[in-house]
């Protein structure tokens, strides 16, 4: 049989790769510590879980119009309103399946074939095959850990072509954790706005943001920052609801209304009660959000206390979201591995410890780990690696 030639240029997730693996060693009664995680661990705060329950048993079980229940938009502006002083309307704004299909909508609206989108390395998995099934071109910036993982202006301007429709920004980021700042946005800002670039601005790790660092928007920066700005949000990270699939994208009203029109076609509306439990998750007590940023900002430290003392591993510190993504090249190649995917392998198989490789991120001299696990499974789990590493150092 014979499929879609669309599918063929599609690389597969690392990211599910090694989950799968570690689960198959879960099963054979093997103590795997994940580190692997791309999702909070706190259950959904309680009012939002009895907010779905509550539409059910009141018969809220129907269809919604495609973009999404006007009180959810309504809430989603507000917010906006409140934290980065942004205004919508209700136009502007669509609900989707989770903030993944608000990508995936967005850029088959937005992408001719052959239309470039730049994304910086690394990357969370997913934007470049997006691209790729929209008929797009990914095009690559490599950053570098002397720049905090960060594009800079020069890097930009030297990528753009007649081809380049859109650059992808993520801050906070996954995987590294890195935050950008207002100066640094803005100088971003600035050239995309000279070159007509549409900037696709994922804020989804907003609310996971530590230390001293704040979340910006570039799309508060100005009008013109607005104006060319698609912002893509959900309440997955921040409300601890991944499985509920909500999320949204803010911008352009003629993006917006063709980013519905083909919602409409393919996944109808987004779950009903998922919505109505993120118009609790906005309009009701935040506390539980900010508890859990402060208890991932106590594992982020434990973590990087313990990380740093591995030999072979450098890191900068992440203000963001809850991974660390250590380049651990050296620390490889001392322990006899041709690569940083066959250090995570037999990390695996042999510390039974799960780490993602960089390699599915852009970056094969890193791999990815997720502090969003308890805080005796962070030291285990790093005590396992460290003495894998001081075993197998030649």
């Amino acid at each position: 049989m014979k499929l879609a030639k669309r599918l063929q240029s599609l690389t597969p997730s690392s990211t599910l790769a090694i989950t799968a693996k570690a689960n198959e060693l879960k099963a054979k009664g093997i103590q795997v510590i994940g580190l692997g995680a791309g999702e909070p661990d706190f259950n959904t705060p309680k009012h939002i879980i009895d907010a779905a329950y509550e539409a059910m048993l009141s018969g809220k079980t129907k269809y919604t119009p495609s973009g999404g229940l006007v009180e959810l938009k309504e809430a989603i502006i507000d917010k906006f309103k409140k934290d980065q002083n942004l205004s919508y309307d209700l136009s502007e704004i669509i609900v989707t399946s989770g903030a993944k299909h608000a990508l995936y909508t967005l850029f088959q609206v937005l992408l001719n074939e052959g239309d470039e989108v730049i994304i910086p390395i690394p990357y969370w998995v997913s934007y470049p095959e997006q691209v790729k099934l929209a008929g797009g071109v990914p095009v690559y910036i490599e950053t570098t850990e002397k720049d905090e993982f960060k594009i800079t202006p020069e890097q930009l301007l030297k990528k753009i072509t007649p081809k380049t429709k859109a650059i992808v920004l993520n801050s906070p980021n996954n995987p590294t954790g890195v935050i950008y700042r207002k100066e640094e946005l803005e100088e971003i800002g600035k050239i995309c706005i000279e070159h007509d670039l549409i900037i696709v601005s994922d804020e989804i790790y907003e609310k996971l943001v530590y230390g001293d660092e704040q979340h910006i928007s570039i799309a508060s920066l100005g009008e013109a920052f607005q104006k060319q700005t698609i912002i893509i949000n959900g309440v997955s990270k921040s409300h601890s609801m991944t499985g509920w699939r909500i999320g949204y994208a803010a911008g352009n009203q003629q993006i917006i209304k063709q980013m519905t029109a083909l919602a409409s076609h393919s996944t109808s509306n987004p779950t009903t009660p998922s919505q109505y439990a993120a118009i609790a998750a906005y309009k009701g007590s935040q506390q539980p959000v900010e508890e859990m940023r402060l208890e991932f900002e106590k594992r982020l430290n434990l973590a990087m206390e313990k990380l740093i003392e591995i030999p072979g591993f450098s890191i900068i510190k992440p203000h963001g979201a809850f991974y660390l993504f250590p380049n651990v090249k050296e620390a490889a190649e001392r322990c006899g591995f041709e690569s940083v995917d066959d250090f995570a392998k037999s990390l695996l198989d042999k510390a039974q410890v799960a780490v993602i490789p960089g390699s599915g991120f852009g970056s094969p001299d890193h791999i990815r780990l997720s502090y969003a696990t308890s805080p005796e499974l962070i030291e285990e789990a790093i005590e396992r690696i460290g003495k894998f590493v001081h075993d197998h150092w030649k």
